[in-house]
């Protein structure tokens, strides 16, 4: 069984058609890349797999459950590309918030909390309120939200924005032991060194994947040297977004 699965997904916002059988298989315990520029319809791919948004046709299984399903929805931990908190909240008391939403004991909501703020290098900056945070601060609140329920299932649209190298190599490293743990991880990105990074990929453009693949199988089967050339000899044009 696909942790996740998407059989011909199509979405429109009015007359412009943003998704065009879109097809997605990722396996359990695998980091699987979205790769393209910004307006080819990662973030709304992963919003329908979250079951945030509904697509005008096909189908899409998450951990063997049609969406949206709540109870499959309450297994996954979601970061969406525009922070969601609240700026007259300190960081703790969003990351409390957060976690009684997703139903954590007093004693599990410290433990988790402890763990996710130090990876992401916020666990001096708790008291803080979100309105005095940077924007990579808010990033990486986002980030530590998303893994506070220990989701079988974690989405990630663009998490790496504006974080700084040495703490975006932290944070990959930390992925990486989540997925050899069994959490299943879809990352959207733009960047093609996080995309060489990923087990398997799929290249979107204008709403269609136009390749899938592990980074090595893509640059192999189009003959080119590395992620980004690949990309552009699949169709991908410039990545400059």
């Amino acid at each position: 069984m696909y942790s996740i699965e998407l059989t011909n997904i199509n979405k429109s916002y009015k007359k412009n058609q943003v998704l065009h059988n879109v097809d997605l298989k990722v396996e359990r315990g695998e980091i699987f890349g979205l790769l393209g520029p910004s307006g080819c319809g990662k973030t709304t791919t992963v919003k329908i797999i979250a079951g945030i948004l509904d697509p005008d046709s096909g189908a899409v299984n998450v951990l063997g459950s049609p969406m949206p399903d709540l109870q499959t929805m309450a297994r996954l931990g979601y970061m969406a590309q525009a922070a969601a908190l609240y700026p007259t909240l300190t960081a703790r008391e969003n990351l409390k918030f957060f976690g009684k939403l997703y139903g954590l004991s007093k004693t599990e909501l410290a433990r988790r909390t402890e763990r996710v703020t130090s990876l992401v290098g916020l666990e001096a900056e708790l008291s803080k309120t979100v309105s005095a945070y940077s924007g990579g601060m808010m990033q990486r609140l986002s980030l530590a939200i998303a893994l506070l329920p220990d989701p079988e299932v974690l989405i990630l649209d663009e998490p790496t924005v504006g974080i700084d190298p040495l703490l975006r190599l932290d944070i990959w490293n930390e992925l990486r032991k989540l997925s050899a743990e069994g959490t299943t991880i879809l990352i959207t990105t733009h960047v093609m060194d996080e995309a060489a990074k990923c087990g398997r990929l799929a290249m979107m453009r204008e709403g269609n994947v136009i390749a899938q693949g592990t980074p090595e199988e893509l640059i192999k089967a189009s003959g080119q040297n590395t992620v980004e050339e690949a990309f552009i000899y699949y169709g991908g044009g410039s990545n400059e977004n």
